[in-house]
């Protein structure tokens, strides 16, 4: 019994960590091309839309919270070529690594901008 409640827990811990990474992922980010682009909730967890330049209004891609960091896909709108990736939010910073079959992998820095107001 006692470690039915422990692993209830545990399970409880894991899960409020990866509602606050998402919760953390959400709001405007500058790209590395300097686009911006926003991160907000929706069906699929978290969906980044740009806002700003060739692309803007376009979906790129969505994050998902996943073994103790976000998970999801994105597409290049230069090339529509879409990458599964993983992404991690520290601070004012978002590192998005997208990779071609789990091997051939690039990361982005992507910087949080103030929210609109």
């Amino acid at each position: 019994m006692r470690k039915l409640c422990v692993a209830a827990i545990m399970a409880g811990v894991f899960a409020s960590g990866a509602a606050l990474a998402a919760d953390g992922v959400h709001g405007l980010w500058k790209t590395k091309d300097g686009v911006t682009a926003e991160i907000t909730p929706c069906d699929q967890g978290s969906c980044i839309t740009l806002k700003t330049g060739r692309f803007a209004g376009r979906k790129i891609g969505y994050l998902k919270p996943a073994n103790n960091r976000l998970e999801g896909r994105i597409t290049d709108p230069s090339d529509n070529k879409t990458y599964d990736g993983h992404a991690k939010v520290a601070g004012d910073t978002l590192r998005l690594t997208g990779c071609v079959m789990k091997i051939l992998c690039q990361t982005q820095v992507w910087t949080r901008l103030p929210p609109r107001g």
